[in-house]
């Protein structure tokens, strides 16, 4: 059996704003960015969320890919739960960039730094309210 796993990302509002800076720090590319105003989907949500995304896409690098896209309807966003989005690299200094980079206005739950299992690791909500791990694995 071959398939993959998507991590399919909701937020409120600010999918356009968190897609181009994962895009940015992942080094991948938004490869696709729909929005509500123009889809068939268009009278289905409230005019002022015509211009939210209804989906998005990041092609990242050796890595897949991450879709997402705003909360649509008169249902409040709940915000993420449940879930961590886990990055492992082969270098420190790129781990190190990287946990800064997504941490940058968000809140860090554990400071990146080596553990028994791992040359450094660490963990934060973004800015958008996304979970991370960011893990380095021990040189060989």
């Amino acid at each position: 059996m071959a398939y993959t796993v998507t991590p399919y990302l909701t937020f409120d509002r600010q999918c356009e704003a968190a897609f181009t800076l994962y895009a940015d720090v992942l080094g991948g590319k938004v490869g696709m960015l729909h929005r509500y105003r123009g889809s068939p989907m268009e009278g289905d949500v409230p005019k002022q969320q015509l211009d939210d995304v209804m989906h998005a896409q990041i092609d990242l690098p050796g890595a897949g890919m991450l879709f997402g896209s705003d909360a649509a309807g008169p249902e409040p966003y709940r915000g993420a739960s449940g879930f961590q989005l886990t990055l492992g690299f082969a270098d420190i200094d790129e781990a190190r960039r990287t946990f800064d980079a997504l941490s940058a206005g968000g809140k860090v739950t554990m400071p990146f730094a080596p553990t028994f299992w791992a040359a450094g690791f660490g963990m934060l909500v973004d800015r958008f309210g996304i979970p991370w791990c960011v893990n380095c694995d021990q040189p060989q």
